[in-house]
């Protein structure tokens, strides 16, 4: 049996928890010891408490209960109510009416009833009938009744009090009665002020955001209409009890010609229509569903079913439920509404709702602008100028127009002569292996070969017999035909410089990196004529030297190449030495350097996959520059191209590049739409290790956007997934920041659990800095808790730890170090703060007492200063003002002009002054030092 103590200590933790089944669970708990030890004070705080979990936790129904214990408990015990106890039960009168309209089982003359009661204690209590009109106004709007317009003018007409919806909730109420009413513009201009306004509800700004969506998109402001649903989705999407606003979203895709985006959202939440918070959300999520799901094929497969089928599902539930709705209101209304929703038609053809769905929009073919275009040169007429043109484009890396012209012999030349049907193998052979068909181009080589014997050009046969090896990897077999070959060309120095080059391949795929490069540079050493083919050797040997990560070498090498390539006119060979001298530079950090290469090497570039390359580096190099804007451009075309392909798995690997652009922009939404959408593919193809990354990416981004509990989410994960003991370290590291996340907003209880975590994980990796650090930190998490006991073992086990370090830093070698001097000053100030929680001020003296000094001694500065602070403001504590006064003078003295510090140490030794009988001194101390009187402790 918990004591009443400790009970008190859990409803606070509950009071902190985010909304949902947690709160719920404890908060139940709580009741239930509450009940059974007969204390009566908690027992109605927690059911106070349990009617807000049980409305914004997603279990409507259960609400009812307590709220209706607490207003009899009230009615019969008032006395046990203390006001800010009475201003929350008038407060959850909303919820019971807004809550009782939402089940079509209870009797309407049930809403009303508890409607007027809530009317007749706000005219006992004096309190403005603002809210009771709003509630009124939204019973009416439900039921259809005319008289919604005349209690919402009631309602604009009475003054706000502590009673009103909040001023992000009030209006957002007022918005749907003005689009209900077709009044966009008039909703819109509602709007502003609250938009533009600071808002702490949490319901806000998402809910008046989704009441946007509507006017926004009738009236043409498609650009805010994406933001509101990006915005408002991200902050629903999480929260049960926000089923019908995630509808709303649903309706928005499906009108906005965003039906894959709509499809992933009604997946997401389908599963949730099973445990809805009431009928209602049920009826209007099953409705917006069945919307959606209607605007796909009816084929396509969700799940065990089929679109179609349930759309029909879904459409029947909706209907069925607002026939219920309407049976007990005794109006059409809610039928009319659902069968509305059912049957609405598109407003917009396609709404791109991101960066990439808008490069993809506007792009007039899908993928990467276009290349730069050249004349188109007619092609030869006989058939072995045709295949030395082919040829001549394949080694131009023209891929495209290469397969053209051998299309174009195919289709002019049926039945060539032996000798150019040899050709022609070794051209559908060559193109094989520039499409990765490895085992097709091993098959067309060696036909190849055959029809080279057979019309007696052995030579020709060999380079086919070297290419068919170097396709099926057999590399032993390479190299004695490439003996062969140099046997043969003695005198043909291009000929065996490119024996040479095709051993480069399979020796690169086998890892053997420096005897590639051994045979570039023998195949330099024979000296070709053939001007390509020297440079195409320079660009070969600067891509080996980047693979060895010799970078300074790889950019002289790539602008030999360069070089060379500029005086044959730049042919599209040129785009791979400026796109291997980018990424030789960027490893370098040379980045500007780097964006020119990349710009040179898309300028000059024909086929795709050097332009997509040249782009992400120099959308990556841009990044890195802290270029931020000018790499989300790249980084958008280059994923917008990828999806355009159908290749979703490098399109992920780039969001995570735009994630971190937009992130270090200060696009904190744009950031976390590039990163949700990357993890979610990243985990479907389970490449973990990457996906990890973007997870710690997305909860720094969500911890910025102030959503504390989706990034502890994140950070939960990563801890389970640093399971291994080489991770240790990193485990730590994710379960300290969630720690210090929760301790960041007053979850003071759950933070000291982490912590002990984090500590435990640290003290495994023998990481004795990082196991100190949280030991403290979990003594101050549970002080602020309230648990002074347990505020007091932690302490014990850090001096501990402390005590253990010390003695085996003695052992050693040479003076202290500064970290061990700055641990022991720091836990003896933060033990201090311990002992005061625990009601032990003599303890605390003794503590802080030296820390000061100790900072000082390795020029901590800062904390010597806080130390010396905390130690006067004990010393005022106990009583003595003589003995603060040196401290709080050297503080002054010392802190910053205008620091925190500064002041609140000039306000304390007025005070002492003032304690000691000094009040002139007190008075100029003020007067020299203190524009206003600072916050206190």
């Amino acid at each position: 049996m918990k004591t009443e103590e400790e009970l008190w200590g859990l409803l606070r933790e509950a009071y902190h928890m985010p909304y949902g089944s947690g709160q719920i669970a404890l908060t139940e708990q709580i009741m239930q010891h509450a009940d059974a030890g007969g204390f009566d004070e908690l027992r109605i705080a927690a059911r106070l408490h349990a009617t807000t979990a049980y409305v914004h936790g997603g279990e409507t129904a259960k609400a009812f209960v307590t709220f209706s214990w607490c207003r009899a408990e009230y009615d019969a015990h008032p006395d046990r109510f203390d006001s800010s106890d009475e201003h929350l039960l008038l407060w959850q009168f909303k919820y019971m009416v807004a809550g009782l309209m939402k089940f079509p089982t209870v009797p309407l003359a049930r809403t009303y009833d508890v409607l007027d009661d809530m009317e007749g204690r706000f005219r006992r209590g004096g309190h403005s009938l603002h809210t009771v009109y709003s509630y009124r106004h939204s019973v009416a709007e439900h039921l259809g009744d005319p008289a919604a317009d005349e209690w919402f003018d009631r309602w604009n007409a009475a003054p706000r009090d502590q009673n009103s919806d909040c001023i992000g909730c009030d209006p957002t109420s007022k918005v749907y009665h003005l689009l209900n009413r077709g009044l966009d513009e008039e909703a819109i201009e509602l709007a502003q002020p609250v938009l533009a306004g600071q808002l702490t509800c949490a319901e806000q700004p998402q809910g008046i955001l989704t009441g946007l969506l509507l006017p926004y998109l009738r009236t043409g402001r498609l650009e805010e209409a994406a933001d509101a649903h990006r915005r408002a989705y991200r902050a629903h999407r999480s929260i049960l009890a926000d089923l019908q606003d995630v509808a709303e979203h649903v309706v928005f895709c499906a009108r906005t010609g965003n039906e894959v985006r709509g499809l992933e959202i009604v997946q997401r939440h389908l599963p949730w229509l099973e445990k809805a918070p009431h009928p209602q959300a049920e009826m209007w999520f099953a409705a917006s569903a069945g919307l959606l799901l209607s605007r796909l094929d009816a084929g396509v497969t969700i799940g065990a079913t089929t679109a179609g089928a349930l759309a029909d599902r879904l459409a029947a539930r909706a209907r069925d439920l607002a026939g219920r709705f309407d049976e007990r209101n005794g109006t059409p209304a809610v039928g009319r509404r659902i069968e509305a929703v059912l049957t609405a038609e598109p407003l917009v053809e396609h709404l791109p709702l991101s960066a990439v769905a808008r490069r993809q929009a506007d792009a007039t073919t899908p993928g990467l602008a276009a290349p730069p275009s050249r004349a188109a040169e007619p092609l030869p007429t006989d058939p072995a100028e045709l295949l030395d043109r082919a040829v001549a484009l394949f080694e131009d890396h023209r891929i495209s127009e290469a397969r053209a012209a051998w299309e174009h012999f195919d289709e002019q030349h049926a039945e060539p002569a032996p000798a150019l049907a040899a050709r022609r193998l070794d051209g559908a052979g060559r193109l094989a292996t520039a499409e990765h068909r490895d085992e097709d181009a091993a098959r067309l080589f060696r036909e190849a070969a055959a029809a080279h014997r057979a019309v007696g050009s052995e030579f020709d046969a060999l380079v086919s017999d070297a290419r068919a090896a170097a396709a099926e990897h057999e590399f032993d077999e390479l190299e004695a035909v490439t003996e062969r070959i140099l046997a043969v060309a003695v005198a043909d120095a291009d000929a065996r410089a490119e024996a040479h080059i095709r051993l480069e391949y399979p020796l690169l795929n086998a890892d053997r990196v420096d005897e590639a490069l051994a045979v570039i540079d023998a195949a330099l050493a024979e000296e070709p004529t053939r001007p390509g083919l020297r440079a195409d050797l320079h660009g070969r040997r600067a891509r080996t030297l980047l693979v060895l990560e010799r970078y300074e070498e790889a950019v002289a090498s790539a602008a030999d190449a360069r070089e060379q390539f500029a005086a044959l006119g730049d042919p599209p060979p040129a785009a791979l030495a400026a796109l291997i001298q980018g990424h030789a530079l960027a490893n370098l950090e040379r980045f500007d350097d780097a964006v020119a290469a990349f710009d040179a090497a898309l300028a000059l570039a024909v086929e795709r996959e050097p332009r997509l390359s040249a782009l992400v580096g120099r959308g990556r190099a841009r990044l890195a520059g802290d270029r931020f804007d000018a790499a989300v451009d790249d980084l958008v075309e280059a994923i917008a191209d990828h999806i355009a392909h159908g290749e979703d798995p490098p399109a992920a690997v780039l969001r995570f590049d735009l994630a971190q652009a937009y992130y270090r922009a200060g696009q904190l939404l744009d950031a976390a739409e590039a990163a949700e959408s990357a993890l979610e593919v990243l985990d479907r193809i389970e490449a973990q290790e990457l996906a990890d990354n973007v997870r710690y990416l997305l909860s720094r981004v969500y911890r910025d956007l102030e959503q504390p509990d989706q990034a502890l989410a994140l950070l939960e994960t990563l801890a389970g997934n640093l399971d291994g003991f080489d991770n240790l370290p990193s485990r730590g590291r994710m379960l300290q920041e969630a720690a210090q996340l929760l301790y960041g907003i007053d979850r003071d209880a759950q933070a000291a659990e982490r912590f002990a975590a984090a500590a435990e994980a640290f003290r495994a990796a023998g990481v004795v800095t990082a196991e100190l650090f949280n030991r403290r930190m979990r003594a101050l998490a549970l002080r602020w808790a309230g648990d002074g006991p347990g505020s007091l073992a932690a302490l014990a086990e850090l001096d501990a730890l402390l005590a253990t370090a010390t003695a085996e830093a003695s052992a050693g070698p040479g003076l202290e170090e500064p970290w061990l001097v700055w641990e022991r000053a720091m836990t003896g100030a933060d033990a201090a703060r311990v002992h005061v929680g625990a009601g032990q001020l003599d303890e605390a003296l003794a503590r802080v007492r030296g820390s000061g000094d100790a900072f000082r001694g390795i020029g901590a500065l800062g904390e010597a200063l806080d130390a010396d602070f905390l130690h006067a403001e004990l010393l005022m504590r106990a009583g003595d003002p003589v003995a603060a006064e040196p401290l709080l003078r050297s503080v002054l003295g010392t802190a910053p002009t205008g620091s925190q510090v500064g002041q609140n140490s000039a306000w304390m030794l007025a005070e002492s002054l003032e304690m000691q009988g000094r009040s002139d001194d007190a008075a100029r101390i003020r007067a020299e030092h203190l524009e206003e009187q600072p916050d206190g402790e």
